[in-house]
């Protein structure tokens, strides 16, 4: 089935054809004929199955017509960099049409933001937390709000963001087209979508449990110690092209890049510690090829959409199916190929049997024939919880030493006053409390991208 049997409009279809998508996806043409007609739709849907479009061109061609100036659409998405790839995605279909949107997120200012409001940009993608945030403020008014889209539900589970997506919802009309979705369906999630929408089309709910279809799954079973040996073993032997590596921990993702760095192997790191301005740098360096590795943990690689990426690398084995699910789905995106490799050490192997359960197939050990497998590791990769706390007291211990008082360094700056946000940066702008969420920098048109011929979405 071609786009053009969608009823869009001729700009959005044009839009489409200059991107190079010939053909819609699964998700795509389940959802976008009832969202066209402004249907709520309940969707299971992986991470890379089309799922951004299938809920975007709807919303454009129902905005396409309308007056200007009032905010008719709101996305809530879990993480800055998944809102910014959507905003990106947004400008590219839109890019023949009057229609425009801005991102809405921690880590940078709230003044253009702010400006987002004023101005009532068509469609805003936002953060739950920073989103409540702007709320504080006369301003931050949603009163045409039209459309409500929920995109990775269960990640804002995940995430402890529940409880501000209610709050979101009092903020916001209760008469509005809900689109729902998620690539898992857990009792809480399945509840929330039972309050938000009204006579929803039901899609893929029976499918919810698996990654793509195109992913190559293997696990490499290795002594804990070693992990960062083999995947170095791997990417000298050309096994991997380039890799985006998931590991458990902020901390072991410094220590993991920090390796292979000291092996000559170009890497970054993408995690909640690193500021905006860094993870946007290390996610453009790894989608330029500059990087080939990127180790990342799994809340900061939400929204990370590298077309054609080769491989995914669990570091470490996610404690729960859904989050392994969520990570292989960053290859074989689009139903391109990719594959998705599990490094398993013996105290793991629980883990990944639930996971095998989980996805309905037990997967092929891998052992790597010139690998040695009882090598002396080079360094410990994490300080035991004990080693973790007699260092926190020494640095501790040292700071009271420095400061000479035996308590905390006074903090000096200004409390903030009462009235419109701070246009400056970091979490200055909320008067009480800092803003809840992370972000990057909105835009209200990005760059036109070069055609990619022929291929599917």
């Amino acid at each position: 089935m071609p786009f053009s049997n969608f009823k869009l409009h001729a700009e959005l279809l044009r839009g489409v054809r200059e991107l190079g998508f010939t053909q819609p996806t699964p998700i795509q043409m389940d959802a976008i004929p009832p969202g066209v007609e402004g249907r709520d739709i309940l969707a299971c849907a992986m991470t890379g199955s089309g799922k951004t479009a299938a809920f975007l061109l709807p919303i454009l061609n129902q905005l396409i017509k309308r007056d200007r100036r009032t905010t008719r659409a709101l996305v809530l998405t879990p993480t800055r960099e998944l809102a910014a790839q959507i905003l990106e995605e947004l400008n590219d279909l839109a890019v023949h049409t009057p229609i425009n949107g801005a991102a809405v997120f921690g880590g940078v200012g709230m003044g253009p933001q702010e400006h987002a409001f004023r101005s009532g940009v068509d469609v805003l993608i936002a953060t739950p937390g920073r989103l409540l945030d702007h709320f504080d403020y006369p301003y931050a008014k949603l009163r045409g709000l039209e459309i409500l889209v929920l995109d990775e539900a269960d990640r804002m589970l995940d995430m402890g963001f529940l409880p501000d997506i209610r709050r979101v919802l009092k903020h916001i009309p209760a008469r509005k087209q809900t689109l729902f979705f998620s690539a898992t369906m857990p009792p809480p999630i399945a509840k929330l979508a039972q309050d938000m929408l009204k006579n929803p089309v039901v899609i893929n709910l029976a499918r919810q449990s698996g990654p793509a279809v195109g992913i190559t799954q293997a696990v490499y079973p290795v002594p804990q110690e070693l992990k960062s040996s083999l995947l170095v073993k791997l990417l000298e032997r050309g096994d991997l092209d380039d890799a985006l590596v998931f590991t458990r921990t902020k901390h072991r993702a410094d220590r993991v890049a920090d390796y292979l760095v000291r092996h000559k192997v170009n890497a970054e790191r993408i995690h909640g510690n690193r500021s905006q301005s860094q993870r946007t740098q290390a996610l453009a360096g790894f989608k330029s090829g500059k990087h080939r590795v990127l180790v990342a943990t799994d809340i900061a690689a939400r929204g990370i959409d590298v077309e054609a990426l080769g491989h995914v690398i669990n570091f470490d084995v996610p404690n729960m199916p859904e989050d392994y699910i969520h990570r292989v789905g960053r290859t074989a995106r689009a139903e391109m190929k990719g594959d998705a490799f599990t490094f398993v050490s013996p105290q793991e192997e629980r883990d990944m049997l639930r996971i095998e359960r989980a996805i309905g197939k037990r997967l092929p050990r891998i052992i790597v024939p010139d690998f040695d497998y009882k090598a002396r590791p080079e360094a410990r990769l994490e300080l035991s919880n004990r080693e973790r706390r007699e260092v926190s007291s020494s640095r501790s211990a040292g700071q009271n030493k420095r400061h000479g008082s035996g308590g905390r360094p006074h903090r000096s700056g200004g409390s903030g006053g009462k009235g419109r946000p701070s246009s400056g940066g970091g979490d200055k702008g909320r008067p009480s409390s800092p803003p809840r969420s992370g972000g990057s920098k909105p835009s209200s048109r990005g760059p036109r991208r070069s055609p990619r011929k022929g291929r599917s979405w």
